[in-house]
């Protein structure tokens, strides 16, 4: 295997995490528009918008048992067209039924999506010998602020969801199905033999994985507050116009974007561990300044540190869940971990927004914003079990590399 190839296959990982970022954040922001096209009332939109999580851990725990006969880059290879054409089936269908079957589909599909990218993440990592997480997660992020920036034309055109969504679609999907040709399935040894000679990624134990199960679920509690509370909070409790309003989320996506891209520098100089706990300082440090914010400037600042802090942890929490599942079961038990672990996120994303939702209203939302801080914080006291991840993990696989990937870029 030459190292040409180990780049497309990076390369072409990274778009798909891109396209990823861009349908999602086109379907999570034209929610307006979706619930108004299909005439979902207020207390039927819970359900719909509970429903693609759901089903998303529901896909992550499948491809974890499929990924035990074929290659995650096949999942990948299939998942990310199904995606994108639901998508597009939310734009155009013409009933209850139809969006919810595409809701449905779309949510299912990404799940599998999701943790299939993620363990061809996490095993290119390990072939390439030093931290490249956080640089496939920036291309995520790049694609969440092109997505969102197209569906503000299409909001602000007046454009209807089939027409927003349709050439999008039409140009991402041949572009996928042609990017992943170049997909690597990177592996250090045989399948399902990892180097204390497991046999299986079934025997990772979901205690080893409990803390970055935490940490998971903690990032997305904060990632959804300001996802679905900055413009609330900014306006109804900072006193920001409607238009002031909308900055946060941006400022955030932008500070993510801008955090993961220098990251992967951050983690193979000072190790995943300092990176990690510096990210939950400063992602705790800013839900303290949005809490205690005299004014609207402070609030965008408490924001702006939230994405450079946030940004880190999911990244490195796949990476250091695959490394102890691969040091457990091998490859299969990577694989294993990631796809467990992934559904954690979802977990977090549920929960999230009503937590903040429910304390607001019996106490404060500026009360509120103290429950992600000191969930945060929490990672903090998870830091060591991220040592040994990213610059400083993988030493003695840089070199040996080239033998661990197959001529067609599955394992051998």
């Amino acid at each position: 295997m030459t190292d040409t190839r180990m780049r497309r296959g990076r390369a072409a990982l990274a778009f798909s995490f891109l396209v990823q970022g861009v349908a999602f954040a086109l379907l999570v922001t034209r929610i307006p528009a979706i619930q108004d096209r299909y005439g979902i009332s207020d207390a039927l939109l819970p359900a719909f918008l509970a429903a693609v999580p759901v089903l998303a851990g529901v896909g992550s725990v499948v491809t974890e048992r499929v990924v035990r006969s074929v290659a995650p880059s096949l999942v990948l290879r299939w998942a990310q067209p199904v995606v994108l054409l639901a998508l597009l089936a939310v734009g155009v269908g013409q009933g209850m039924i139809q969006v919810a079957l595409a809701l449905a589909v779309f949510g299912l599909a990404v799940g599998a999506l999701d943790a299939s990218m993620n363990m061809l993440g996490v095993s290119l990592q390990r072939a390439y010998g030093r931290s490249i997480m956080l640089g496939f997660h920036a291309a995520y992020s790049l694609g969440g602020i092109a997505g969102a920036s197209l569906a503000w034309l299409g909001a602000h055109g007046g454009w209807a969801l089939g027409v927003s969504y349709a050439p999008v679609v039409g140009v991402l999907l041949p572009l996928a199905l042609v990017g992943s040709r170049w997909y690597v399935d990177a592996a250090a040894g045989p399948v399902g033999e990892g180097p204390g000679g497991a046999a299986s990624g079934r025997g990772v134990a979901f205690a080893v994985l409990l803390p970055f199960c935490l940490v998971m679920s903690f990032a997305y509690i904060g990632d959804s507050t300001v996802s679905n509370w900055s413009a609330k909070y900014l306006q109804d409790v900072l006193g920001s116009s409607e238009q002031t309003a909308t900055v946060p989320y941006n400022v955030y996506m932008v500070m993510t974007l801008l955090g993961r891209t220098l990251g992967d520098l951050g983690v193979r100089r000072f190790g995943a561990a300092a990176v990690v706990r510096a990210g939950a300082v400063l992602a705790a440090a800013g839900f303290a300044l949005v809490a205690g914010a005299p004014g609207v400037a402070a609030g965008m600042a408490g924001f702006t540190l939230l994405g450079l802090g946030l940004c880190v942890l999911v990244p490195q929490t796949f990476a250091a869940a695959g490394r102890i599942g691969f040091e457990k079961g091998g490859p299969a038990g990577s694989d294993a971990a990631v796809a467990r672990l992934n559904v954690f996120n979802y977990v977090g994303f549920l929960v999230g927004s009503p937590l903040v939702g429910v304390i607001g209203d019996a106490w404060s939302y500026r009360g509120a914003m103290l429950v992600p801080m000191v969930l945060v914080l929490v990672t903090v006291g998870y830091a060591r079990s991220f040592e040994g991840t990213g610059g400083r993990y993988g030493d003695g696989h840089e070199r040996a590399r080239a033998a661990d990937v197959g001529r067609d870029g599955h394992r051998l």
